[in-house]
Parts: C-alpha cells; structure tokens; sequence
C-alpha cells in the first residue's frame, strides 16, 4: 500500500509539473508566437497525451484494484506513454529527413504511427467515453478495407502505410490545423478562465449576479443565467461552469421555492449557453474566425443578438415559473447589498474582458488578447488578500489550466484522426454528397440531419472539436443550398454547444443534478425545455441573416424578426407553462404554443399577420380566465 501511494504520488506530481508547464507554454506562445510546426505541435501533443495517460490510469485513482489488475494497469500505462513518446519524437525526425530527402517511410515509422494513434484513441476513451473512439477506429479501418464495400462507401485502395503518412505524419490529420489553432489561440483562453475562477473573480461575479436580479421574481435563477452567461464564455467549459457558479446558485434557487430539478436544469442551461456568448464564446470565435476568414470582431457582433434572446429566453422561462409557483421577489431586507469591496472586486472580471475586447478592436491578434486577459486576471488577482497570502493558488490554477488544455487537444487530435482519413479517402465529399441527394435542395432537410450530427456527435465531446467535424463535413452542403457560410458555422456552433444538455448523455444536467440532488435524467430534460429557444434560433438566423447584423442586413426584416421571435418566446414559455398573470386553460394554452410555431416560421406576410394576433391576445382586457390562483397553490 505503501510503494502504491508512493507510485501514486510521484505520478501526480509528474501530471502536475508537465500541466503547469504546458498551461505556461501556452501564455508563451500567445506572446511570442508558436513553435515551428514540425517540433512544436506534435510535442504539445504528446505532452497532452501523458497528462492524461498518467491523470487518467488504466484502473482508475477511485478504487483500491486488486493486485494483478494494478500491476497490468501500470505496465500498460507505461507502455502506452513510451509510445507516445516515441511516435511523438519520431514525427519530428520524418519531417526532418523529408526536408533534406526523397524519404521512403518504413515498416518501423507505420507500426509506430499506429501505435501513436492507439494510444491517441484510449487517451480519448478515458476522457469522453466510447462513441467517438469507435467512430475514429472505423475511419481508420475504412481507409484501409473501404476499397471492399460497395456503393458510395467504395474508395480506391489505400494501404496502412499511406494512412499513417496522412494520419500521423502529415498536417492533415492529428497535428493538422485544428490542433495548430487549439495551440496558438484557444490554449491560452482555456488557461485564462481557470486562472480567472482560480483568482476567486468567479466570486464577485456571482454577488454582483445576485444583487442586480434581486428584485425579480427569479431571484437567484436570474443571478445563475447572468453568472453562468458572463463566466461560461471565458471558460468554454459547461462542466467547471456548473460547478463553479452551481455549488453557490443551485441552493439559493431551491431555498426560493423551485424543485431540485429546475434549480439543476437552470444551472445546466445556463451554464451551457455561455459558450455562445460573446466576447470570448469559449474561446470559439477565434476558432470560427479562422475557419470562415472572417474577422473575430465580425464573429463576435454576429454572436451578439442570438445571444441575447438566448437569455432572454431563459429570463422568460424563469420568470414564467416562479409565477406559476407563486414566488415572490427576494425581500427588500434579504437582498444581497453591494459595498465598496464588492465594486472594487467586479473590477477582476471587468477589466480582462475590457482588455480583450481593446485589443482585439485595435487590430491586434487574438493570442495578444489572450496573453494580456492572463496577465491582467493574474495583477489583478493579487488585489485580494487570501491570494497574495497562498501564491499556491496560482500554481493550482496553471496546472488545472494544464489540464483542460490536455484534454481538449487529445479531443481535437482524435478529430484529426477522422479528417485525415476523410481528406484522404474522400468520404467527406461522399457524405455531403448522400446529405445532398436526400435532401435535393431542400436546405431545411439539411438542416435537421446537421443539427442531429451535432447532437450525436456532441454528446460528452469538448464543443469543439464536435464544431470541427461537423462543419468541415457537411458546411458545404448547406453553403452550396444557399446558406451564408457564416451563418453555417454558427448554426453547427449552437447546436454543439446544446448537445451538452441534450438527453441522454447531457454532460452539463450531469453536472448539476448532484448538486441539486436531483435526478439527473428530470434534470436533463428541465434544461431542454428552458433551453428550447435556443434549438431554434439557429433556423432561424440561416433563413434570416439579418438577425447576425453583418450579412445582407435588412433593417425592417430585423425589426421583423426580432419582434416575432420575443412574442414566440413568451407565447411558447406561457403556453407550456400554463400560467400568464394567471392560470390559463389547455384551449389557450395550445393557442399561445400554435401562435409560437406560426411566428418562428420565417415568412413575412404570416409573421406580420401573428403578430398583429399575439399583440392582441396580450392587450385585449379578459384575454385569460381561470383560476387567478397560481399553479402551486391549486389542490
């Protein structure tokens, strides 16, 4: 037991030197520029893979395994970081030889690369699960036997040799540009929002959330949206954006009168529409922005109205709720007070983002932004006293940013897998091509098979790297029907992002519901209703452009659709709900919910004509009759 913890805690420490090291290269690199492409990404990579090797042992920290099972574990944990070491190496000595030569690949460089990608794969199954392995695992079996299937799924040949060189080798598959994106941009943002809630920032963000939404009904189920919007997307992670602000909100929102469930399901929405949210998006902006060619400031205006009603959604929903359950507003002596503390406090999560913002308006590159929101969060955090007494905390904070840098570049590399194979057999083309057929040229058919990919795709996957995949397969389907490219991307972005709450896996209700103690399947599905808005806000700015502001913007069609969208957002959450000021009756409510459908359905001469009636059926006088009393008060 002893040599166990021993073992154990050098490997820990090991994890803990290589993650603070590979969060610091990150702040480096966002400063000073990457490393060359034939060094720099396939050592970050195997460094990732170690971290996570080592973090994630084959038998897991939790229980004590009997002997055997542990003893074969740690061999092959060793043998598995031997091998990543080595392909990692042996990456960097092909691209040199390919430099100076005509270089023939060998037996050895295949079974190697192989190994790498084996390795590459459990990696990616002790962080996410299965699906996604066993999706990487037949694109690699499918490179090499797709030449024995029929139909659309036939390729030309490709032996194991040449996969590896396009898999391993190559800058089109594991150590192609979504890993040189992720290392140059996206690492230092990941590190910032660890450092950002490490520093206690996330703190004076929930008391200000609370006290600014006091006086609403919500009370702290408004502060959680606010929190979890503004924290959510300078984080990018749903998970430490549950437990960060959840632990605090999710009690408060029970003590108010809402179930366990609705308080996890708040939480878990909220939490996961802050990827969406710009300045940051997770982020996901620079990721989108080098994908499409776009400016970032034109990625971040165009995520700002979607984002809005998102929220505002949520608001609404909320708001709905607490009616029905006859909750009243936070007493005027019970509301949360801010001081001078508090203000001077806000000021930690202000200025970060200001500063993003600054330099990113001045023209300057988005690791800049980066750098100087790491390096102004870590000033800023010596302000509070407890940090400047336990420095520790910084530590802590890079090596947890470590971490989640490591376990999104094992995502994006296991992504790379199934590219390289895709760029390599043509499948992708293949693919998009079947989507085509099926659809001809009903765009909406597209639509619906993109954002159930990104569902299935999504679930317990980084938002990512399911983004990737997703738009580089099947964006040109949708492109060549007429979408706007960007318009595309944020469609694919959203519905990535929404598969964190989407049953049955709903990584972010997961989260939520031992905090709340609740069931987590009720939990899950608390979240998709709240969350509903947000499932069709992506068909809706694809049909209308305008409600991005950036492309083929119409004044009057965004006026249009604006004000549809909000009266369907409180049509649809009052309608299900069943309660408007006062209880309402099944025939009104499938009224509200039909006057929802109607004016989300972007044809103008009907949305005008729904609006006129929504209008209507809100300010004509004994619009509602029933029972006055509200729905939890009701035998």
């Amino acid at each position: 037991m002893t040599r166990g913890f021993s073992l154990r805690t050098i490997v820990l420490a090991v994890v803990a030197l290589l993650s603070a090291a590979l969060a610091a290269q990150s702040v480096w690199v966002a400063w000073s520029g990457p490393w060359t492409m034939d060094f720099g990404r396939n050592m970050l990579m195997g460094t990732a893979l170690v971290i996570v090797l080592m973090s994630h042992p084959f038998y897991g920290w939790r229980e004590e395994p009997p002997m055997r099972l542990r003893v074969v574990g740690t061999v092959l944990d060793a043998i598995l970081v031997l091998i990543v070491v080595m392909a990692s190496w042996r990456f960097t000595q092909v691209e040199h030889l390919q430099e100076e030569t005509f270089y023939i690949f060998t037996a050895y460089d295949t079974w190697l690369a192989l190994a790498g990608c084996v390795a590459l794969l459990e990696a990616t199954r002790r962080l996410f699960g299965l699906p996604i392995v066993i999706i990487a695992a037949l694109t690699l079996l499918y490179c090499v036997y797709g030449d024995h299937l029929p139909g659309i799924l036939n390729h030309a040949s490709v032996d194991l040799n040449r996969t590896m060189q396009n898999v391993w080798y190559g800058f089109q598959g594991v150590f192609g540009m979504p890993t040189g994106v992720v290392i140059r941009v996206v690492m230092v943002f990941i590190v910032f929002g660890v450092l950002l809630e490490g520093t206690g920032a996330s703190d004076a963000l929930i008391r200000c959330s609370v006290a600014l939404t006091g006086r609403s009904r919500g009370g702290p189920a408004h502060a959680a949206v606010v929190a979890s919007a503004l924290f959510g997307s300078m984080s990018g992670s749903v998970t430490a954006n549950v437990v960060g602000s959840g632990t605090f909100t999710i009690p408060m929102i029970k003590r108010r009168g809402f179930s366990a469930a609705m308080a996890g399901g708040v939480e878990a929405a909220a939490s996961t529409g802050g990827q969406i949210v710009p300045p940051v998006m997770g982020a996901a902006a620079f990721l989108m922005a080098d994908l499409t060619g776009e400016l970032y400031t034109t990625i971040a205006i165009a995520a700002l109205v979607p984002a809005l009603f998102y929220y505002g959604s949520l608001f609404a929903a909320i708001s709905v709720q607490a009616g029905a359950l006859g909750i009243k507003p936070i007493p005027e002596n019970e509301r949360v007070r801010l001081n001078r503390q508090d203000y001077v406090q806000s000021l930690q999560f202000i200025l970060p983002i200001l500063a993003i913002v600054a330099v990113l308006v001045a023209g300057r590159s988005p690791a800049l932004a980066g750098f100087v929101a790491v390096a102004s969060t870590a000033v800023l955090g010596l302000f509070r006293k407890r940090n400047r007494q336990n420095p520790r905390i910084y530590w802590d904070a890079l090596v947890q940013g470590g971490k989640a840098c490591a376990s999104i570049l094992v995502a994006v590399g296991c992504i790379g897998v199934i590219l390289g194979v895709l760029n390599l057999t043509g499948l992708g083309l293949a693919f998009a091509s079947l989507i085509s057929s099926i659809s001809d040229t009903w765009l909406f058919g597209s639509l619906l098979v993109t954002a159930f990919a990104c569902l299935v795709l999504g679930m317990g996957m980084p938002t990512l790297p399911a983004y990737l995949i997703i738009v580089l397969v099947l964006g040109p389907v949708m492109t060549k029907l007429g979408a706007d490219m960007l318009a595309v991307h944020m469609f694919v972005f959203y519905f990535g992002v929404l598969s964190a709450i989407t049953p049955p896996v709903a990584i972010g209700a997961f989260a939520a519901a031992p905090i709340a103690q609740a069931s987590p399947m009720l939990t899950a599905f608390v979240a998709l209703r709240l969350a509903l808005t947000g499932f069709i806000i992506p068909f809706i700015f694809v049909y209308e452009p305008s409600l991005l502001l950036v492309k083929d913007f119409d004044i009057l069609d965004f006026i249009r659709v604006c004000v549809s969208l909000s009266l369907a957002i409180w049509m649809l959450n009052t309608g299900m709900v069943g309660y408007a000021g006062e209880r309402i009756g099944w025939g009104m409510r499938a009224l509200r919910i039909a006057l929802a459908v109607g004016l989300i359905i972007q044809v103008p001469a009907l949305q005008y004509v729904l609006i006129v009636a929504a209008l209507a059926l809100l300010v004509l006088p004994g619009r509602m009759k029933g029972d006055p009393q509200p729905i939890a008060m009701r035998e």
